[in-house]
């Protein structure tokens, strides 16, 4: 099943995602004239931070909302709904970037097989995304919040993939990449306002809650504040337990 994204409260109460993708334009680098795939773009963000540094990028996400938002905001930009393991292009990229995206994509090694073909020889693959130990309060909080209102988990639903350092590299080597670096690092993140994590929550647990009513929904949201206000909530805001997966992989 595909998210479902709203892209107006991606943009309104998530733009960390892309704030935080910034470093990692600068650890890609990109170049004039290069040709760089952007796969997950979002609402296009950080396709436009690469293309005003000379690039020529072009951008996929699986989610049509999303995409209809990046055309709107950056019509001169070339943007497609794209699922990740459906990617075929004409053309072989300079670079492959995604920033937030691959744990969304619960086929690996399919995703990274695709990205390995949209490259040219010597091509880069730079990307950021959740790993292992990522929002572990949240994926607690959820599975105990659904406990306690005895509502069914089905763990099938659950939308993410975290994984290891070792993990990851092996898959990125098995597919005939070289791993220049790859780190696993934690990023405690601040959620705006005293709302933060009920809007997280509305934004990224569809999925896990696809079975609900949104009744059953909100109960769910309000008993995970419940929870994991006293560990989580400080001076009036959220922070949550982020740790994020980054690495530079060159097609040999």
């Amino acid at each position: 099943m595909t998210t479902k994204w709203n892209a107006h409260l991606y943009d309104e109460k998530h733009d960390f995602v892309s704030k935080y993708g910034t470093s990692l334009i600068d650890l890609l680098a990109p170049q004039k004239n290069e040709l760089i795939l952007d796969v997950g773009c979002g609402t296009g963000d950080l396709a436009y931070e690469m293309t005003s540094l000379g690039a020529s990028v072009f951008g996929v996400d699986a989610s049509a909302t999303m995409i209809m938002a990046a055309q709107q905001k950056y019509p001169t930009i070339a943007f497609q709904t794209m699922e990740a393991t459906a990617m075929r292009f004409p053309q072989p990229f300079d670079a492959v970037f995604s920033n937030a995206a691959l744990h969304w994509m619960k086929e690996p090694d399919l995703v990274i097989g695709k990205v390995y073909k949209a490259l040219n020889n010597g091509g880069r693959f730079v990307a950021e995304m959740g790993g292992q130990g990522n929002i572990a309060s949240i994926v607690w909080a959820l599975q105990t919040s659904m406990e306690e209102l005895k509502l069914p988990y089905i763990e099938h639903y659950f939308p993410w993939y975290f994984p290891s350092a070792e993990e990851y590299q092996s898959k990125l080597e098995n597919a005939g990449f070289h791993v220049e670096m790859i780190t696993l690092y934690e990023r405690p993140t601040p959620l705006q306002g005293q709302g933060g994590l009920h809007n997280w929550l509305v934004m990224f647990s569809d999925n896990l809650l696809q079975h609900l009513t949104e009744d059953e929904k909100k109960q769910v949201y309000a008993t995970c504040e419940e929870l994991l206000k006293p560990t989580c909530f400080h001076d009036d805001q959220w922070i949550i337990d982020y740790f994020r997966l980054r690495f530079v992989a060159r097609k040999k």
